[in-house]
């Protein structure tokens, strides 16, 4: 959401992916009006994805007073599972198209020409927020502000999925308990 608001020149944007990019995390009462505001969108209307939010424990509730107030369904938190390491060598393997903003990783899904764009051509470009020290920084703070989300949510709504398994097993792995829960909440 930040990254379109940056690319649509909106100030929010801007201010938010300075803040992402620095590898810190956006304040609670911006990023929640974000997802309110985006929620709120008539493409949202039998459901929606979220991803890296909640990422605080304020977040959280707020979120879950918006499901009790909005009379969602009861979230399902996926938690992908990787070691450090491994996330570190997935994320300085990013590559992003500056131009039509297509992402590529060397690792599982290289472009065809090595940094150049599959679709437009222009040179690959390394994102401020993909450098090692940015990483490690962020998952310090996942650890801190993130982790206990998970904790708070709780079973049956958490589902930890192996994501250092290659990524069709990902989503398979996501997709299976996604239809899961939808099953279970037709009975």
């Amino acid at each position: 959401m930040f990254r379109a608001e940056h690319a649509a020149g909106t100030e929010l944007g801007k201010s938010a992916c300075a803040i992402i990019s620095a590898g810190d995390l956006v304040a609670d009462d911006i990023v929640n009006r974000a997802v309110v505001s985006r929620i709120a969108r008539s493409d949202c209307a039998n459901g929606f994805l979220l991803d890296g939010y909640p990422r605080t424990l304020p977040q959280a509730r707020q979120f879950a007073a918006l499901v009790n107030q909005r009379g969602l369904s009861v979230p399902i938190v996926i938690h992908l599972n990787v070691a450090d390491d491994e996330l570190v060598a997935r994320l300085t393997a990013r590559r992003q198209c500056p131009g039509c903003r297509r992402i590529y990783n060397l690792q599982f899904h290289p472009a065809r020409v090595a940094g150049q764009c599959d679709v437009c051509h222009a040179p690959l470009q390394i994102r401020d927020d993909d450098s090692e020290s940015v990483i490690r920084r962020r998952l310090l703070v996942y650890k801190e502000l993130t982790g206990p989300i998970l904790d708070w949510y709780g079973a049956p709504t958490v589902v930890t999925v192996d994501g250092g398994q290659p990524p069709p097993a990902v989503r398979s792995a996501v997709e299976s308990a996604v239809l899961a829960r939808n099953a279970a909440a037709k009975f």
